[in-house]
């Protein structure tokens, strides 16, 4: 029995491959009772992309507003120190994982 959320909107019937890893992890969840069906766990993993879409499409119009900034005003947006920190900071996490 598959619970409808309360503002369910027209549905589509598609038909989608998944690689078997993901296949199993969509069955888990349904199997563990964390969701009701196949279909409420890829509603929710497009859900939570969406999220993360509208985060990544925020964060770039941060970063373009702050190049705008900085090409109007003629200065830098960050001090020179701090992004040279930030840059011996990922040298040093990225050399210690390798």
């Amino acid at each position: 029995m598959s619970i409808k959320q309360p503002t369910s909107k027209p549905a589509e019937k598609l038909s989608i491959t998944l690689p078997r890893e993901m296949a199993q992890m969509v069955r888990d969840k349904v199997g563990t009772g964390t969701y009701s069906s196949n279909s409420e766990v890829i509603r929710e993993a497009l859900r939570l992309f969406q999220t993360q879409e509208s985060v990544r499409v925020q964060q770039l119009v941060e970063l373009r507003d702050k190049i705008d900034h900085s090409i109007n005003t003629g200065g830098a947006s960050l001090p020179a120190n701090d992004v040279f920190s930030s840059l011996r900071d990922r040298h040093r996490k990225r050399t210690r994982n390798t």
